[in-house]
């Protein structure tokens, strides 16, 4: 993702020459366990095509769980520092992306569990609505009912949060979702169970 690489990596970056970009655009195209096996023995380039896939899905993720963009964009460039710096210690028991996935929502449930109590909600993406001008009432009921879900989902537990997130907006299966949160399966369903039933509570009126 534009913005990510180049601060990602340490000093020396991107690569700059014409030889050195053709490299690069032929990377884009390198097998994903190649690239993390250069990228592990120090090879920049290859973890710069590595960010450029995974930084959008990364940053995603990291909103939705924040709630703010300015945050999920610190979030994601301290979670890309700490991929870069442990990439000698990645196994491949799990996808590499999957990795990623661990340490940014780590990185994320970090800050929220730092969060005051009364820490107000900040200004979230909301889904996009219909044109104001075209649908008036519908515009501002669909206004209302996003910022009903986003203080619902500020309502959460880090932990719940986490995985509703997970897998009700990134698909990921309960197995997944204990892997990069860290807790056991049954956990999982549970923090679910009680997140999912909070935001029915929660969102009762706009059923």
């Amino acid at each position: 993702m534009h913005g990510y690489a180049p601060d990602a990596l340490p000093p020396g970056g991107a690569p700059g020459t014409d030889g050195q970009a053709a490299d690069s655009a032929a990377d884009s195209a390198t097998p994903e366990a190649l690239l993390v096996t250069r990228a592990a023995e120090g090879d920049d380039a290859a973890f710069g095509v590595l960010v450029r896939g995974h930084a959008p899905q990364l940053l995603a993720l990291a909103t939705r769980l924040l709630g703010s963009a300015v945050e999920a964009e610190d979030a994601v460039q301290d979670a890309l520092v700490t991929a870069w710096r442990r990439l000698p210690e990645f196994r491949r028991e799990a996808a590499f992306g999957t990795w990623l996935f661990r340490i940014t929502t780590n990185r994320c449930l970090n800050l929220l569990r730092a969060r005051p109590a009364t820490r107000p909600l900040e200004a979230a993406p909301e889904p996009r609505m219909a044109d104001p001008a075209l649908d008036p009432p519908r515009a501002a009921e669909s206004a209302a009912s996003g910022r009903a879900l986003n203080e619902a989902l500020d309502a959460l537990t880090a932990d719940q949060r986490a995985c509703w997130v997970l897998r009700e907006l990134h698909g990921m299966s309960y197995e997944e979702i204990a892997d990069v949160v860290g807790i056991a399966e049954p956990a999982v369903r549970g923090r679910l169970f009680r997140a999912r039933r909070s935001l029915m509570e929660a969102m009762q009126a706009w059923r």
